[in-house]
């Protein structure tokens, strides 16, 4: 009895404890630890995706979505085959033992040269990659939800099809039908989502080859020259008053705030702070990925007091501006169509040149470059600062930066007309 009972931990030592190259594992160095079902259940989301490895299935891991969701992924070389990835199931309704069951299944399936993907390859329809490629990839994004939706339109007519039968002429053709109406920039943000899926695909072993690679753009895309005046600010800002009073507030917010779009349409109550006069965004909602502070003038302190106080019918949403109650508004290609429509001899313009607006005139009253660099929560353009100066950058200049943005304000609502210099 004592010889079968070491023989059998014998076994599966050597079954259990083995190398990453044993397993063809090929991703980053990440620490292994004998998990339990409290420990994974214990794991606590991050910024960004990570994984954590189980020591006693090797090549079985846990990954911890930015969310909080929790999928069992195992990876496992085929026997002079290629290396193989499967996604096993979401935790807890996978258990620990039951992916490990799976993992062990799967492993030495892969030792006798056995390749499930190799037999599926193609088979699966794009509407089931692009569910999988949402799980695995957009999920982790801050745009991920756009992202979906972007390729649904894309792939629309092929969603119900085998993913072998697309081919790389069905992506072209899309791009260019996008592009003959005009939307040139438009074409070529499907290009590169197209692109991004289709290489998904195929290194996951959907499809035989990459047929995103060598797609082409509509245009090549240059920086654009066009700088809304403040005088332009100022009308747009006086047009938003005939918006409805959903928008009206958003389009007032984004301008006086000259942040990001996605940054103000997301906004949340939960992060404004009216003694302090301002709101917290989390480094999961910025594009640059770093914790962002961003003073409210007076105007947009008084948009947001309203705000507060004056939707009551979604007790429960936290969202400042929203029409379901649960997502952030959309539709802002419709609110610039009307305020072109009331704005009929205004040059062509973006929203996002608010933001090129606000340091143009900023930098005409002699305002420090690294102050408006952090108000636009960009990097300083002067140099890279050390690890000391951006702590200091971040806790110190606040009161700088709330300087900058009341005087913005003022110009913009008119309080004050004359562009004046502040610079200290």
């Amino acid at each position: 009895m004592m010889h079968s009972t070491r023989k059998r931990r014998v076994m599966c030592k050597n079954v259990c404890y083995m190398s990453d190259a044993d397993t063809g594992w090929e991703g980053d160095a990440m620490s292994k630890v004998r998990l339990t079902d409290r420990s994974v259940a214990a794991l606590k989301p991050k910024d960004k995706r990570y994984d954590q490895s189980d020591s006693l299935r090797v090549g079985l891991r846990v990954r911890v979505s930015p969310s909080g969701m929790k999928t069992w992924v195992f990876e496992k070389r085929i026997r002079g085959g290629p290396l193989r990835s499967h996604t096993l199931g979401r935790f807890p309704v996978i258990s620990l033992s039951e992916a490990r069951d799976k993992a062990f299944t799967l492993e030495k399936e892969a030792m006798e040269g056995v390749d499930r993907k190799a037999e599926t390859v193609g088979k699966q329809t794009v509407s089931s990659v692009l569910d999988t490629y949402e799980q695995l990839h957009l999920a982790n994004l801050r745009t991920g939800t756009e992202r979906r939706k972007q390729l649904n339109t894309a792939l629309a007519k092929y969603l119900d099809q085998p993913i072998s039968k697309l081919e790389r002429r069905d992506l072209q053709a899309f791009i260019d039908k996008v592009a003959s109406s005009g939307s040139l920039v438009h074409a070529n943000r499907y290009k590169a989502a197209l692109s991004a899926f289709a290489g998904f695909a195929w290194r996951r072993g959907y499809t035989e080859h990459n047929i995103g690679a060598g797609l082409s753009n509509a245009l090549r895309e240059k920086p654009r020259d066009r700088v809304l005046s403040l005088d332009e600010v100022r009308a747009i800002y006086d047009a938003a008053e005939f918006l409805s009073p959903l928008w009206k507030p958003c389009i007032r917010l984004l301008i006086l705030t000259a942040q990001r779009r996605s940054d103000i349409a997301g906004l949340r109550f939960s992060e404004i702070d009216i003694e302090k006069k301002r709101f917290d965004l989390p480094a999961t909602r910025t594009k640059s990925g770093r914790a962002h502070i961003v003073h409210l003038p007076d105007p947009a302190l008084e948009l947001v007091a309203t705000l507060k106080t004056k939707d009551e019918s979604k007790p429960s949403c936290d969202l400042l501006f929203s029409t379901t109650g649960k997502t952030p508004v959309s539709g802002f290609s419709k609110v610039k169509q009307q305020l072109d429509e009331l704005l009929p001899d205004l040059e062509p313009w973006r929203f996002h040149d608010f933001r090129t607006a606000f340091a143009t005139t900023m930098a005409e009253t002699g305002a420090s470059e690294g102050v408006v660099d952090r108000v636009l929560n960009h990097s300083a353009s002067a140099s890279a600062a050390s690890a000391v100066a951006r702590v200091y950058n971040h806790s110190k200049q606040l009161k700088q930066r709330a300087a900058v943005l009341d005087h913005w304000a003022a110009l913009v609502t008119q309080d004050s007309a004359d562009v004046v210099s502040i610079a200290s």
